[in-house]
């Protein structure tokens, strides 16, 4: 299909590049159809590793891939850098900052925003990690203060630069913590002359009754004992009650305790993008707590069948009536269903209702140890960590990222060195929490 014929078909406008929308746009390469791809950003994002960017392990470019290069051979795709700041529903447009869009089919594939739970003051102070910025500043925050305390001469004021909290136990939490234990254990044993790195500090807080709380209880106990032979203290049941520049304080019922830091990282909570709100108000669909849209089996809105939502934007629930997770996979299968949806329509056939194929669950704790829950397959350890390397690779959306990343962990593995240990970002004395010994308040 020429550009040319592409632009009198069937107009589909998807908003967002991540799992869902750029499956979806891939998916309808071959259908009769004008597809424009709306996002802030001019690369694809691949979330799972991002916390290995966090740590030193990859750096950005491993984990990125340019839209524009991904359907540089798809020609009847057009990629539209740009935010979306909002929708005209009954026009049929997606506005584009100065821009308005038509669609004749909306695909809206917007993804999630850390949830502090009304304390968004506790952002500045505990980065959550969903972008590549948000990596690069808890790379910056984790080495600045191994460099901070070497300056020290205070073991109070090193005991607390060394402290390092992540506050969330779910998969992202519990893999932020494994890598930040092996970077201090490991990576940065013999870089420093004044302090030793293996004295760091690491605890994870969970306010459930056990991490990793979304998979089956055998394998979260198997991933804490992981994490605790790593040197991390794993509490759970313990709520966040507050986060100020050098301390949290957490809960337990009456008991109280505060912990003295000045690296905190967050992966407790999430919510929907704000076009969800914007697109309720349009036409009139229900959110849940968390701001999603609930959509139909289908994946449309109610009264709105040219709608379709997929990804972390929508709520969708499987056969036990569970919303599903907010997870690749999901957004990836949403993605491919939205596009059958489209070319059912265009030859004006019944498609059938999304089902979530489930494939399984994994989660990594460091080296050499994971969990994997394939169903009725449930086990840890060496095996399941290879599992862990050998689909994430495969799920990387070009062959030079596998490449790269392939090499990187293969090299990581042999030195245990980090080689993407780069502090970026404002270094200088006004950034410190402390000056020559003393708070900078």
């Amino acid at each position: 299909m020429s550009a040319g014929s592409a632009s009198k078909s069937h107009r589909v406008v998807i908003v967002g590049g991540g799992f869902g929308g750029l499956h979806a746009a891939r998916s309808l390469k071959r259908a009769p159809v004008r597809v424009t791809l709306i996002d802030r950003r001019n690369f694809h994002l691949f979330q799972p590793l991002l916390y290995q960017v966090a740590t030193g392990a990859l750096s950005p470019a491993d984990i990125t891939s340019p839209l524009r290069g991904i359907l540089r051979r798809q020609s009847n795709a057009f990629v539209m850098l740009g935010e979306v700041s909002g929708f005209n529903v009954s026009k049929r447009e997606v506005l584009v900052e100065t821009q308005r869009v038509e669609y004749e089919t909306l695909i809206v594939a917007a993804g999630l925003h850390n949830n502090y739970f009304g304390n968004e003051g506790w952002e500045k102070h505990a980065p959550g990690l969903k972008t590549i910025e948000d990596a690069t500043d808890i790379r910056r925050r984790i080495l600045g203060a191994f460099e901070r305390a070497e300056r020290e001469s205070d073991p109070v004021l090193i005991r607390e630069l060394l402290t390092f909290v992540v506050i969330g136990g779910g998969p992202t939490g519990v893999e932020l913590a494994g890598a930040v234990a092996e970077v201090a254990k490991h990576t940065l044993r013999h870089d420093f002359r004044a302090i030793d790195p293996r004295s760091a500090r690491i605890e994870l807080i969970e306010g459930a009754n056990r991490i990793l709380p979304l998979y089956p209880e055998d394998l979260s106990v198997r991933a804490q004992r992981s994490l605790e032979n790593l040197g991390i203290q794993v509490r759970t049941g313990w709520m966040v009650s507050d986060i100020q520049r050098a301390a949290v304080t957490i809960r337990r019922g009456e008991e109280t305790e505060t912990i003295a830091t000045h690296t905190v990282l967050w992966a407790a909570g999430i919510r929907a993008s704000p076009l969800g709100q914007a697109l309720a108000e349009q036409t009139g669909a229900e959110l849940d707590a968390a701001g999603r849209i609930l959509v139909r089996p289908d994946l449309t809105l109610p009264g709105h069948p040219e709608i379709v939502v997929i990804g972390d934007l929508a709520h969708c629930q499987d056969k036990q009536g569970q919303p599903l997770p907010g997870i690749a996979p999901v957004a990836m299968q949403q993605g491919q269903y939205a596009a059958k949806l489209v070319k059912a329509r265009l030859r004006n056939r019944a498609h059938p209702p999304f089902r979530y194929r489930y494939r399984g669950q994994m989660a990594t704790i460091g080296r050499a140890a994971a969990v994997a829950d394939l169903g009725r397959l449930r086990f840890g350890g060496y095996f399941a960590w290879l599992l862990w390397l050998f689909v994430h690779l495969l799920a990387l959306v070009e062959f030079e990222n596998r490449l790269l990343v392939f090499v990187q962990w293969t090299w990581n593995y042999i030195t245990r060195n980090r080689s993407a240990r780069l502090i970026t970002g404002d270094m200088s004395t006004r950034s410190l929490p402390f000056v020559s010994g003393k708070r900078n308040e």
